[in-house]
């Protein structure tokens, strides 16, 4: 494994620990904050941050202009999957919409990298995701006599959030070339909290100025977003798409963690099962990983 490679990967990670926090920083919100708006507020403070501090480094160029086509569509993706996945975690539960939105995030970034760019997922890849797609499933298994919200409806819109993050995580790579990762992010997530500002207008907005509400829209605003998506898209440079997808499976295995830590919840046998088998999966990934251009495909 190259030098670049082992960087990037443990980017990645990083980014994937810092959106871990997500939910446990939404559960934190006082009484009143809505699932929509919390993502549009999230996107406007994270992107609009990243947007100053790309301005005033002189990091927007022209060539930051260049794919309009392709920087509306990952604004768009992005736009989509905050509505998706709070509305899929409101709808269907925090643990069954987090393992299918994220859990089907590789599988439709290995499809979308076939049918874009004829990749063909490789060995390494198709094991590790696998293993940690087995071990989210089993991680977030029931417990007995606890009551199951499952709605086909929130499925779906899981499934939508997956599809959306592979999409956005694909787009954001073909920008890159020619571009600092910082001014990417920056016109990417300014432009979907663009999109989600109507999702304000005629909000009730009293609990994000209290201090607990303002801490946490900062926390998921400069932390979970800003900082995170810096570090992913840095990772992107020299880490195929479809890996860092499944790379990103270590968010629910920190929320599973923080839960624990935190929270002082008591894991059950079958729940550090899981947590093995997702980290196992990981480390199949960064182990030892073939050489990548950074267009993913092998030296």
């Amino acid at each position: 494994m190259n030098k670049n490679g082992s960087h990037g990967i443990l980017l990645i990670l990083l980014a994937a620990i810092l959106w871990g926090t997500t939910g446990t920083a939404q559960a934190l919100a006082p009484s009143g904050a809505h699932p929509l708006t919390i993502g549009a507020l999230r996107l406007a403070v994270g992107g609009g941050a990243l947007l100053l501090l790309a301005v005033a480094r002189g990091q927007i160029t022209r060539s930051s202009f260049q794919q309009p086509g392709v920087t509306l569509l990952a604004a768009l993706l992005v736009a989509a999957y905050q509505l998706s996945f709070f509305k899929a975690v409101e709808t269907t539960g925090v643990a069954v919409g987090t393992i299918v939105a994220i859990g089907s995030g590789p599988l439709f970034a290995g499809l979308l990298a076939f049918l874009i760019h004829k990749e063909h997922p490789d060995r390494r890849w198709l094991i590790a995701t696998t293993l940690a797609v087995i071990g989210l499933l089993v991680l977030f298994i029931p417990s007995p006599g606890s009551v199951s919200q499952i709605t086909l409806s929130g499925v779906l819109l899981a499934l939508a959030a997956g599809a959306s993050y592979a999409g956005y995580a694909l787009a954001i790579k073909l920008l890159l070339p020619g571009n600092s990762s910082e001014a990417v992010i920056a016109l990417v997530f300014t432009l979907g909290g663009v999109l989600l500002a109507p999702f304000l207008f005629n909000a009730d907005l009293s609990w994000a100025v209290k201090p607990g509400g303002l801490a946490v829209i900062l926390h998921l605003g400069l932390i979970t977003t800003a900082l995170a998506y810096t570090l992913f898209a840095r990772g992107l440079r020299t880490v195929p798409a479809v890996h860092a997808v499944t790379l990103s499976l270590a968010e629910p295995l920190t929320a599973a963690t923080l839960g624990i830590i935190a929270l002082k919840e008591r894991p059950t046998f079958t729940a550090v099962f899981g947590m093995m088998m997702v980290l196992g999966g990981l480390v199949v990934l960064v182990a030892a990983r073939p050489e990548k251009n950074c267009d993913g495909t092998s030296s």
